[in-house]
């Protein structure tokens, strides 16, 4: 993590480390575990939310449960790669719902996407009437996942 503060120390990695874990701690709890006294501990979980060390909270959804564990890659290869198209797939990518990820790639391809559906039916739907119409796509391949053994 890249420190962008010279306050930053050791119980403000240790706060970080326990939210990451579970963001609904309470501030006695997490005072306990960090060893400090709730004050000083409440007054740095603020300061660390202010600096955009913390970003926000939020559930872990269970995708079985929704069923949506169907979860496939998506290489994207981009006709045009100048800013303009760049920032029109980037736009447009976001509106997708079942694109739960998007990451520009520096490599053979331009993006690599996380896409997660019910099915294969319903994921070769998403792919046909969405992700192949997005601004400047030229071509995609997919890899579905079998199994997830680490998702954070």
């Amino acid at each position: 993590m890249q420190q962008t503060n010279s306050d930053f120390d050791q119980f403000d990695r240790k706060i970080l480390d326990c939210v990451a874990v579970d963001g609904r701690i309470s501030i006695t709890d997490l005072a306990t575990k960090i060893g400090l006294s709730k004050t000083p501990t409440q007054l740095r979980l603020k300061r660390l939310q202010k600096e955009g060390y913390i970003e926000g909270f939020r559930a872990v959804l269970n995708p079985a449960k929704l069923g949506i564990d169907h979860v496939a890659f998506v290489e994207v290869k981009l006709s045009d790669t100048r800013e303009d198209a760049l920032q029109k797939f980037n736009n447009a990518v976001k509106r997708v719902r079942e694109v739960e990820e998007c990451h520009m790639i520096a490599g053979a391809f331009d993006y690599l996407l996380k896409v997660r559906t019910g099915d294969i039916k319903k994921y070769r739907q998403v792919l046909g009437e969405k992700i192949t119409s997005l601004p400047h796509v030229a071509n995609t391949s997919t890899f579905v996942a079998m199994q997830s053994v680490k998702e954070k």
